[in-house]
Formats: structure tokens, C-alpha cells, sequence
């Protein structure tokens, strides 16, 4: 039986499918599973990424939205923000309340007035404008500060044109 957080998540794949929201799709990865959702980032216009097509999962925590969903790209991107095994890390992603790093304010993590909107449209702007701060790619960030037009621009070429060619697989 859906619960009210299951609930909350039937409605949101079946508004998105209905209005798609520029720069994302999603779906379920299994029909059968409402937690588990795949949804491919579209590289933004006039970025290094423009033209990708970046596959991703958002897995979604029983008690959603009390508590922020996990996104991790299964295809290959070369980013600051993403480690290398593709979890993604940014501040609205990170789990509710006080850092205890001290490097975010509680208002920029997780906060259950997040959408799957909100999440991919952060996304989206993170591969526009990465975050060299708290880098979860460190060698990515390190490129990208020293030599953004060099072998940073290149490694991120490849993956887009990796990810062009996996799109249809």
C-alpha cells in the first residue's frame, strides 16, 4: 500500500511525464519500484556539457521529503562536484540541519520544500557554474581552476561525446 511519502512521488513522475521541465527527463528505473528513478541531465547551452546526454539515478529515502533523495550519474562526467563514482554532491542533496564542517548554512541543504525540480535545476546550474569550494572530484577541480580551456575542457569533451553515444544504448 502506498504510503504518503510513495504517495508524494506517484504524483510527481506522473506530473513530469505529463509536463516535461526543460533540461531533464525522468522515469522510473522499475515500474515496480517508486523509490528508484533514472533521469538523464541534458548539458546545458553555452557549457562544456552542452550536447551530453548524462544519465543519472535519484534514489529516494523511505520518508521523502522529509529527507533529501541520493543522485548518482551512471554515465561518465568529469565535474568538481561529482565524485568519481558519480555521487553527486551539492548542498541541497546534503541532509538536513547544521554541517558539521561548517562550510554550509542550514538553509542551503536539504530542505523538504525540495522538488524534483528544484534538485535537477541545481543540477543543471552546477554543470554551468561548478563550485570549486568543496570540490567532491578533486583532480576535476584542480583542472578546472588551472586550466579550464585545456585538459579539463578536453576530459569533459570526451565524456559528452561518450554520453552521446550511450544515449541510445
Amino acid at each position: 500500500l502506498p504510503n504518503r511519502h510513495s504517495s508524494l512521488l506517484i504524483f510527481k513522475i506522473l506530473e513530469l511525464t505529463k509536463n516535461p521541465v526543460d533540461g531533464f527527463s525522468a522515469g522510473l528505473v522499475d515500474d515496480d519500484d517508486i523509490y528508484q528513478w533514472e533521469v538523464v541531465v541534458i548539458g546545458p547551452q553555452d557549457t562544456l556539457f552542452e550536447g551530453g546526454f548524462f544519465k543519472a539515478t535519484l534514489t529516494f529515502p523511505r520518508d521523502y521529503p522529509l529527507r533529501p533523495p541520493k543522485m548518482k550519474f551512471i554515465t561518465e562526467i568529469w565535474h568538481p562536484n561529482v565524485a568519481k563514482n558519480g555521487d553527486v554532491c551539492i548542498s541541497i542533496l546534503h541532509e538536513p540541519g547544521e554541517d558539521k564542517y561548517g562550510y554550509e548554512k542550514p538553509e542551503e541543504r536539504w530542505l523538504p520544500i525540495h522538488t524534483v525540480e528544484t534538485i535537477m535545476l541545481s543540477v543543471i546550474s552546477m554543470l554551468a557554474d561548478p563550485n570549486g569550494d568543496s570540490p567532491a572530484n578533486v583532480d576535476a577541480a584542480k583542472e578546472w581552476r588551472e586550466d579550464p580551456k585545456g585538459v579539463f575542457k578536453k576530459k569533459v569533451s570526451r565524456c559528452v561525446r561518450k554520453s552521446q553515444e550511450m544515449a541510445y544504448d
